[in-house]
């Protein structure tokens, strides 16, 4: 299975979340613009990094997504906030046949998920449920298959791209099962999102256009 990590500035992080990967992952790093040397990091690590100059977690995914070469492929945060192991339980679900979308609903502890982006993810995921997706997080790591993936046409490019392929997804009748993950404080650094009220804003502007659109 390829692993997705979309990477902006997380030097201090990549080497424990790589090496945590379970076995017969393959990591694809996608650098999105770091100064902090994330890309050598990474490749010091073993991993396949790419390039994404476009800003954006959006465009970071879809690049990792267009050089995987996998059946099977993750999306994963790349700050240590999220236990790769889970990647083998969320990946059993779709292996299985019991869902196209296997999707991590976050179970925080104490002090890791700031009250704004909590409140936030609890907005948007209530409105994808009066759309009729069975959902209570916006799938910070989810594992589906690459072609059904590139298939659905997500277009976002910046922080609306998992609601929008949530949206998809629904539309196009995949069944979305969430799987229970542990979140914990990103291991080094400060969030682009959840970090900052600014931040938090900044990624429901763009889920709003995602939405109205």
């Amino acid at each position: 299975m390829d692993v997705i990590l979309p990477c902006l500035d997380e030097s201090g992080s990549l080497p424990g979340v790589l090496s945590a990967l379970p076995p017969g992952c393959r990591a694809i790093v996608v650098d999105n613009g770091s100064t902090d040397g994330s890309a050598e990091v990474a490749a010091a690590a073993g991993a396949k990094v790419v390039s994404e100059p476009r800003r954006g977690y959006g465009a970071a995914v879809h690049t990792g997504l267009e050089h995987a070469t996998s059946d099977l492929v993750a999306v994963l945060d790349a700050d240590g906030s999220l236990d790769p192991a889970a990647l083998t339980a969320l990946a059993g679900v779709v292996e299985r046949g019991e869902a196209d979308l296997a999707a991590g609903r976050r179970r925080p502890v104490p002090g890791a998920w700031p009250w704004h982006a909590r409140a936030a993810n609890a907005v948007l995921s209530a409105l994808l449920r009066l759309q009729g997706v069975p959902v209570h997080d916006i799938a910070p790591v989810r594992v589906a298959r690459r072609e059904a993936l590139l298939g659905l046409g997500v277009t976002d490019r910046a922080s609306g791209y998992p609601l929008e392929l949530l949206i998809r997804a629904g539309r196009a009748g995949w069944v979305v099962r969430e799987c229970d993950v542990v979140y914990r404080p990103r291991s080094a650094g400060r969030s682009k999102v959840s970090g900052s009220v600014r931040g938090t804003v900044g990624a429901v502007r763009d889920m709003a256009r995602v939405l109205l659109g």
